[in-house]
């Protein structure tokens, strides 16, 4: 694990780097949300740990474009998803912990097809790219669904097609599980587990990313430790348990 320090930037995979962030900083009124964050990033799977208030979703929001840093660059392959929207379509997609601020559409379909007619497809390539992602989850069935009648994890899974339809190199979950039952959970993760993507997961549970080959632990907008899970993922279990023991609540990140 190495204990990251402000001017971190790790050396690009062979591969090349599929997400690099350099220098970002991001303020609100006189807070710093993100101190000054750089990583790149190349591996399947990685994870991002931290306390409430951290700046965990700030950081996810930075990648994928939504955001734009008060300082540094934030690019996927290269491109500046914020400046470039149209290109940031084919290259990160995030799913939300809430899918209800997600979804716009009344039924499954239009939910589905809205991003790829962004993208500039025509409504029959778009129409046939819904029903392949349908048939694909087996739900070809929810077509015609109203939205608004479906569950938690039925919207939550209604997301993750609308993403995944648009086949983006990169996925962005912003704690995908809160507020889902056991078996919902596992019925999500086994679709996740099947992405062909990079997938950035933001997580309070550390027993979700015990399998990802590497984890960010982003701690009062700084990163603070960033390694492979088996080594960081203790290390913020431990000093998190060290903190639910102290009764001052003042330490609480505000």
């Amino acid at each position: 694990m190495k204990s990251a320090t402000a001017d971190q930037s790790l050396a690009p995979s062979p591969l090349g780097a599929l997400v690099e962030l350099k220098g970002v900083t991001l303020t609100a009124g006189a807070r710093h949300v993100l101190q000054d964050i750089s990583f790149s990033a190349a591996e399947p799977r990685v994870g991002i740990v931290g306390r409430n208030g951290s700046g965990k979703t700030t950081l996810a929001r930075v990648i994928s474009g939504l955001v734009a840093p008060d300082q540094g660059t934030a690019r996927i392959e290269g491109t500046d998803v914020f400046r470039d929207r149209k290109a940031a379509l084919g290259l990160v997609g995030i799913l939300f912990q809430n899918p209800d601020r997600q979804i716009i559409f009344p039924t499954v379909e239009e939910e589905l097809g809205f991003g790829l007619r962004q993208m500039g497809l025509d409504k029959a390539d778009a129409d046939d790219r819904v029903s392949q992602i349908l048939a694909r989850f087996g739900k070809s069935h929810w077509a015609k669904a109203p939205t608004h009648l479906l569950s938690q994890g039925q919207k939550q899974l209604v997301c993750l097609m609308a993403i995944l339809s648009m086949a983006p190199r990169v996925i962005i979950l912003d704690e995908p599980f809160a507020g889902l039952d056991i078996s919902t959970r596992m019925q999500l993760q086994r679709s996740l587990d099947r992405v062909d993507a990079q997938l950035f997961h933001i997580s309070h549970d550390p027993q979700h990313l015990e399998s990802y080959d590497r984890v960010l632990w982003i701690e009062a907008g700084q990163l603070k430790a960033d390694g492979p899970a088996p080594e960081v993922l203790p290390a913020f279990t431990s000093q998190m348990t060290k903190w639910g023991t102290q009764d001052d609540l003042s330490d609480l990140p505000a």
